[in-house]
Parts: structure tokens; C-alpha cells; sequence
């Protein structure tokens, strides 16, 4: 069995302008679906798949998620008086104690691309997931663990790959594959956000990937793309010259929380599911879409 993948970056420099106001002094990542801000549904995720150094690479005005992620003695010795022993529990627990966080700054907001690199010091010759917390996937089996037992089984990268509607191809990176068995494609190339009438498929990348530690090289190499960032699609295409890539269509619900629409719908989901109110919340959702409808 291949030693376990022990890296997880978490690129969370952007500014989440979407979603101003409210992102204006609250990263986009801290925003909640139910009770839990998204960047810890990605780390849970991460966790579960086996990884145990936490690598997130941030900018300014992010702040917000160190101090989320870190120890709050006033916070547990609050909750401990007050004899709230469920949540202390919950706050001491958000990560495991032999799980470690690390926080890399990126200095300019040179893509997705440079974000990745600059966790290089960190990761090393080491492969590692990649893990973009506006996409929520909600699966059974965490996607990122579905993608490291492909990656034990191939030993290259790892792309997450699902069908979306032709017509918004040029919303995503998008692959051009040998359709394979088992929901995997070895990939031919990879062309970022293509016009509809110039797509190869409409199977798209969204968030989750696991890199072999050679896709460093080729992102130092590569040049500013499209939006005049580094594009990690672009090295992606490259490193397939040099060895396999696959495209993996994991199993699992996709909510794209960087759209209001999708973080609307993201929170109708999980709130269905709350084991505590779940049942009361579809009731008044009910109600509200047929205020007519009798109870």
C-alpha cells in the first residue's frame, strides 16, 4: 500500500468579491453553510482522506481563518463555566491534535497557479491534494478519499472531473479524455474555460485535484494565461507531456458556493439533513413555497 498523502492546500487568497458586501471584512471561506464555515467542510474532507499537514496559502484580510483554526482559551474557558460541554467539545475538535496547520502568504494574487506553487517550501517532492472550498461536495465518501484510492491504484495525478451543461464550458477548465473504466479517463489535454463550439467535452475540473510533487517544476515555468494569471490548467496541460494525468468523475452532490446561487442551495441542502432540525426546516420551506398547503 503507498504511503499516505500527508499534504492538503487549501489556496484561500481570493478576495470573494462576489459576495460583497459581506465579504468585504469576512473571507469568503468563513462563510457558513448551517453551522460550519466552508473552509472547515474542506478540511474535514481533507482529514478524512488521510491528510495531516494543513497547508493554506492566504492574503491579506485573512486573518479570520488562523484565528478560527487556532486554540481560544478565553472561548473554552467561557463555554467550560457555563457547563456547555457539547460545544467545548466542538471548538476543541475542529482539527485533530496530530493534524497541523501552516499558513503560507502570496504576496500578489497571480492566479490559482502561483498559489499552488507557493506551497512548494512546504510540500516539497511530496505529492498532495489540492482543495478549492468554494466547491462542496457532499458524498458519502469524501471525494478527495475516492480520488487517493484511484491515486493508489495509478500513482499519478488526480483530476475531479463532473459533466456541466455545455453552454458554461467557459466557466471551468475543461478535459479532453480517453474515456476509461470505473468513472476514469486518461487525459489528452485540458483547455481553460473554451468557448462551447471549442470545448473537447463537457467534463469540467472542479476543486479537487492530487498532484504528483513535478507539477512545481512546470508551474515555475509556465507563463501568465488567461486573465493574465498563472493558470494551474496550463501546467497541468504540460506535465501530461511528461507523464500520466487522469480525469476521475468522483461520486457525490457538487454545490458552487462561489456563486450565490450555489451557496443558496448549498444551505438548503445541509439544513434538509440537520439531524437536529432538519425535518422542522422542510416543513417551513414547504410552507413557504405553498403558503396554501395545509399542514
Amino acid at each position: 500500500m503507498a504511503a499516505p498523502i500527508q499534504y492538503a492546500v487549501f489556496p484561500v487568497a481570493g478576495k470573494g468579491t462576489r459576495f460583497l458586501p459581506a465579504t468585504k471584512a469576512n473571507p469568503k471561506e468563513m462563510l457558513p453553510i448551517v453551522d460550519k464555515p466552508l473552509i472547515q467542510y474542506a478540511v474535514e474532507e481533507a482529514i478524512a482522506a488521510g491528510a495531516t499537514n494543513l497547508v493554506f496559502i492566504t492574503g491579506r484580510h485573512k486573518r479570520a481563518i488562523e484565528d478560527h483554526f487556532d486554540i481560544d482559551p478565553e472561548l473554552e474557558q467561557l463555554l467550560d463555566e457555563k457547563n456547555k460541554d457539547e460545544l467545548l467539545g466542538i471548538i476543541r475538535n475542529i482539527v485533530p491534535e496530530d493534524v497541523s496547520c501552516i499558513y503560507v502568504r502570496q504576496g500578489e494574487p497571480l492566479g490559482l497557479g502561483h498559489a499552488v506553487l507557493c506551497a512548494r517550501p512546504v510540500v516539497g517532492d511530496a505529492p498532495f491534494f489540492v482543495h478549492l472550498a468554494d466547491d462542496l461536495i457532499d458524498a458519502e465518501l469524501p471525494a478527495l478519499a475516492q480520488m487517493r484510492d484511484v491515486f493508489e491504484a495509478q500513482k499519478a495525478s488526480i483530476l475531479g472531473v463532473e459533466p456541466v451543461p455545455a453552454e458554461h464550458t467557459d466557466q471551468y477548465g475543461i478535459i479532453d479524455g480517453e474515456t476509461g473504466s470505473d468513472r476514469l479517463s486518461r487525459l489528452k489535454g485540458i483547455v481553460e474555460k473554451p468557448r462551447p463550439e471549442d470545448a473537447p467535452s463537457n467534463y469540467a475540473v472542479v476543486g479537487r485535484y492530487i498532484l504528483t510533487p513535478r507539477i512545481f517544476d512546470h508551474l515555475e515555468r509556465t507563463g501568465a494565461g488567461t486573465g493574465g494569471e498563472i493558470q494551474l490548467t496550463d501546467a497541468i496541460a504540460s506535465l501530461m507531456e511528461e507523464e500520466p494525468v487522469y480525469g476521475y468523475e468522483f461520486e457525490g452532490m457538487r454545490f458552487d458556493c462561489g456563486s450565490k446561487l450555489g451557496y443558496l442551495q448549498a444551505g438548503v441542502h445541509f439544513g434538509l439533513r440537520h439531524p437536529g432540525f432538519g425535518q422542522i426546516f422542510r416543513d417551513s420551506l414547504r410552507r413557504m413555497v405553498d403558503p396554501d398547503e395545509k399542514d
